[in-house]
């Protein structure tokens, strides 16, 4: 069953035909109890729920009908969907008539998505083949009950295949998850509230953590700015999000520098990108713009305006980043900034370094709180490259990196106070403020004024 009551079923007497006429399936399809999935709508969403108890939660064309057709209702009314999915693969019964109903489904799926509708995948177990590797892997957030067998072949299938045994976690939830795969695991007990979350009918906020009050720092101009802005007890970018938002619903991938989320603000649906600097060595790697570039794309679809909160010193410049192209990375994720038709707000709440944080903070309003810095390098970068200055002090002034000075050179659009209330008050005024393209005209302004 869904996790809320059932307002409505949807065709529930279809049924499969025998199209290869296989041995005794006409009469194994009377006898069945339904079909592989059952379909309907609660009280704010329509859902597909699969049936592993009928044919093993195959598809075949009764399944697959029964999924195009909740998909296009669900469009015509303008509901969000709910897919829960106990399911092996395409029905063997039913040869390739079965199996085109992967592509069916996937191009339903695509027309909700492009409907600007949300959709949700709770993966129960035994989740494989024909759903997974269709509909249900397009959900935009997905989660996975505790210990589910999960992957597009069955583990027995593929030990007798490849003729060895597989990992301990391969094929499970708990995999999944530690892979990027999935945006949380999620119990029966709590499925309830975490639709209601996503749907943005449930405060459920970020949890909040301790953090040590910042050291005073003596050194004053630019670097000392530089060292307020990295200064440890300095809430990050997640932690002016877990106090900024009302409700979050997660959107993952492997690396934990880059978080991101569907978020509520001062009552208002946003998706949300935020860094986080004290984990790992707070730059992200190419994974982690590849969730900025998910997390943008679905504001866009959604028609929400997005949100992110930057506090990186810059991406991580390592040999496996360079493998998994962190350039490539980082272009794309200034593409999909560009291409976003939503309004956009940007704020530097620490430190921002060079295109790896820009990236995430080219927003159509760019704010930075006070004492925050942005710079093209970092002070230290800058010193091993130019031999003339000897320390990375030396250089800060140079660099023009405080928000006085961004402020000053038209890049930023607004420096603002020190603390909570004032975060809050300037990024839901600058939300209203905001209009597509507008950080194009920003930077186009700067680069005129500066040019011969």
């Amino acid at each position: 069953m869904p996790p809320h009551p059932v307002l409505e079923e949807w065709d529930a007497d279809l049924r499969s035909g025998d199209p290869l006429r296989f041995p005794g399936y006409a009469d194994r399809v009377a006898r069945a109890p339904g079909e592989a999935v059952r379909t309907g709508r609660a009280a704010h969403y329509a859902f597909v729920e699969g049936d592993g108890g009928v044919f093993g939660g195959s598809m075949g064309a009764a399944a697959g009908e029964k999924i195009v057709r909740a998909y296009r209702r669900a469009v015509d009314l303008a509901l969000p969907i709910l897919v829960v999915t106990r399911s092996s693969g395409a029905r063997l019964q039913e040869g390739m008539v079965a199996l085109v109903q992967l592509a069916r489904t996937v191009d339903a799926a695509g027309a909700h998505a492009a409907a600007g509708l949300l959709s949700l995948a709770v993966h129960a177990s035994p989740t494989t083949g024909g759903a997974l590797a269709s509909y249900a892997s397009l959900a935009d957030v997905r989660v996975a009950e505790p210990g589910a067998i999960l992957g597009f072949a069955s583990p027995r299938v593929v030990e007798r295949v490849l003729g060895t045994r597989l990992p301990e976690r391969s094929h499970t939830s708990e995999g999944a998850y530690a892979n990027g795969l999935l945006d949380g695991i999620v119990g029966p007990a709590e499925q309830a509230a975490w639709v209601e979350s996503a749907l943005g009918l449930r405060a459920t906020p970020l949890p909040t953590r301790p953090l040590p009050a910042p050291d005073p720092i003596g050194v004053i101009g630019p670097w000392g700015e530089v060292l307020r802005a990295r200064a440890v007890g300095r809430p990050t970018g997640i932690d002016r999000a877990a106090r900024l938002c009302t409700s979050w619903t997660e959107l993952r991938d492997r690396d934990p520098v880059v978080r991101a989320g569907l978020a509520t603000v001062a009552g208002r649906r946003v998706v949300m990108v935020a860094t986080d600097r004290y984990v790992e060595d707070g730059r992200p790697v190419p994974a982690g713009y590849r969730l900025a570039q998910r997390a943008i794309a679905l504001a866009g679809r959604l028609g929400l305006p997005l949100v992110t909160l930057v506090d990186t010193p810059g991406a991580h410049p390592g040999p496996e980043s360079e493998a998994d192209h962190v350039a490539g990375e980082i272009a794309r994720t200034f593409a999909a900034m560009a291409a976003l038709p939503t309004p956009s707000v940007s704020v530097v709440v620490g430190e921002g370094g060079s295109a790896g944080a820009l990236a995430l903070a080219c927003g159509d309003r760019l704010l930075l709180q006070e004492h925050a810095v942005f710079s093209v390098i970092p002070p230290e970068g800058a010193a091993a490259m130019m031999h003339q200055h000897p320390s990375a002090a030396d250089l800060a002034p140079l660099l023009r990196l405080t928000s006085a000075d961004l402020l000053g050179l038209g890049v930023a659009d607004e420096v603002i106070a020190e603390g909570q209330a004032a975060l809050e008050e300037a990024v839901v005024r600058a939300l209203d403020e905001a209009v597509p393209g507008d950080r194009s005209r920003r930077f186009d302004t700067v680069t005129r004024a500066w040019l011969r």
